[in-house]
C-alpha cells in the first residue's frame, strides 16, 4: 500500500477524524440497547477479543495488549508490543498471538504476528521479510489507466504492488493463524511454527474520478473521467459460520464526502484462496463481527457508525463516533473506539463499548 496515500494505524486514525462524523443510525433486525461504556482507558483500541467471557485489547498508541478488569481498568498482558493492532486466541487457549508494527507512515522497519505459548514459547512470524521475498501483489497492476502526460503528472504513472507489510489484524484458524496484513494488501496464513504462506490477494478498488472528486483534491481537469485502480488495503478478518473468511477492506486512498464511501467486504475460502465480494459502501471499514445469527456487522470509522450486512444488503445499526473496533459474542457487541487527536474537535476519550441486542430502546448518550 502506497504511505502516501494511506496509512493503517497513526496516520488512518489522524486522516479519519478530518472525515468522521456522528451520524443517525436505526436498527436492522432486533435493535440494540444504549450502548454502555465500560472502560475509557484505552487510546486507539484497533482490535478487540473475547475469549471466555474476558475481553482484551490491543492498544496502538500505548503500544500494549490488555484486559479489561470490571472496574474499567486494564490489566496489561504486553507490555512492549509496538504497533499493536491485532489479537486472537487458538481455540483450546493454549497459545495467543498479536501483531506488531514499528516505523513511521513513511517506512515501515519491521512487522508481523507473535505466537506467545505455554512455558514462555514464543514464535514470530516475520511478514515483512516474507513480504520481501514473495511481494504477493506485485502481479497487480494499480494506479491510473491512462499514459497521459498530464494524468500521470498528477496522479503518478501505474504500477504494480510494492513491498510493504502491515500486519494488522489476525484470527486463529485451525492449529494456524491468517493475518491481514494492511501492508501487503493480502491475507497470510502463518502456521504454528511461524512459517508465512499467501492465503488471497485482495483486488484493485477501481474508482472513476469525477469533476466533484478532482475539485475537492485539487486535480486538473485531465484526470475527470480516468480510473484510478486504488490499492486493497484489508483491516480486518473473521471466520463465519459458514467456515469462509470475512474481510473487510479500505480504498487505499482519500474517503472524502466527495470520493465517497469506497470501502468493501469480501468473502474468501481459506482453502482456495478464492476472493468474492459481497458488500460495499463503507466509509472506513476498520473492523467486523459476526453475530450469532450470522448477521456481518462493519465499523465504519469516518462515518461514524456501525453498519449490519445480511443477504448483502447493508443497513446502518448504530451511529458510535470514531468507532474502529467491533468483536460479537452471542447477543453481544463490544466496540472500541479512539480518542479525537483532532485539535478543531472536542476532546474525548477513546472507549471501550458493550452493546447488547435486544428489545428497542431509543438511542442516546452512552452511559458510564
Amino acid at each position: 500500500m502506497r504511505s502516501t496515500l494511506l496509512r493503517i494505524g497513526v496516520a488512518t486514525v489522524s486522516v479519519g477524524l478530518l472525515f468522521a462524523q456522528a451520524t443517525t443510525a436505526s436498527a436492522h433486525g432486533t435493535k440494540p440497547r444504549d450502548p454502555v461504556v465500560k472502560s475509557t482507558a484505552v487510546v486507539a483500541p484497533f482490535n478487540l477479543e473475547v475469549f471466555r467471557g474476558k475481553v482484551y485489547v490491543a492498544d496502538g498508541f500505548a503500544n500494549t495488549v490488555a484486559s479489561l478488569k470490571k472496574d474499567g481498568s486494564l490489566k496489561t498482558v504486553v507490555a512492549d508490543a509496538p504497533g499493536t493492532s491485532g489479537i486472537a486466541h487458538s481455540k483450546n487457549g493454549r497459545y495467543f498471538a498479536y501483531t506488531y508494527t514499528e516505523g513511521g507512515p513513511e517506512e515501515i522497519t519491521a512487522s508481523g504476528l507473535k505466537i506467545l505459548g505455554p512455558r514462555g514459547k514464543q514464535v514470530v512470524a516475520d511478514t515483512l521479510a516474507y513480504e520481501k521475498a514473495k511481494n504477493p501483489d506485485k502481479k497487480l497492476t494499480y494506479g491510473p489507466k491512462s499514459t497521459d502526460a498530464c494524468v500521470t503528472d498528477a496522479l503518478g504513472p501505474a504500477y504494480p504492488g510494492h513491498v510493504d507489510s502491515h500486519a494488522y489484524s489476525v484470527v486463529a484458524y485451525g492449529s494456524s493463524w491468517i493475518v491481514a496484513d494492511a501492508g501487503a494488501n493480502a491475507l497470510f496464513k502463518v502456521n504454528k511454527r511461524g512459517k508465512v504462506s499467501t492465503l488471497a490477494v485482495l483486488p484493485a478498488h477501481p474508482a472513476k474520478i469525477t469533476a466533484e472528486i478532482a475539485a475537492a483534491l485539487g486535480l486538473p481537469d485531465c484526470t475527470i473521467g480516468v480510473t484510478y485502480r486504488f490499492e486493497a488495503v484489508p483491516t480486518d478478518v473473521e471466520i463465519g459460520k459458514d467456515g469462509y473468511l470475512y474481510v473487510t477492506t479500505l480504498p487505499g486512498g482519500p474517503e472524502t464526502p466527495a470520493a465517497g464511501a469506497r470501502g468493501k467486504l469480501y468473502r474468501v475460502n481459506p482453502r482456495t484462496g478464492a476472493t468474492k465480494e459481497i458488500a460495499r459502501g463503507f466509509a472506513g471499514a476498520t473492523n467486523l463481527a459476526i453475530g450469532s445469527n450470522g448477521r456481518i456487522y462493519v465499523a465504519e470509522y469516518f462515518a461514524g457508525k456501525i453498519s449490519v450486512v445480511s443477504k448483502g444488503k447493508v443497513k446502518p445499526y448504530l451511529a458510535l463516533h470514531n468507532v474502529v473496533a467491533l468483536e460479537a459474542v452471542g447477543n453481544t457487541l463490544w466496540a472500541g473506539t479512539t480518542v479525537n487527536l483532532d485539535p478543531t474537535l472536542p476532546p474525548v476519550p477513546g472507549t471501550i463499548v458493550k452493546i447488547v441486542k435486544g428489545k428497542a430502546s431509543p438511542l442516546g448518550k452512552l452511559k458510564h
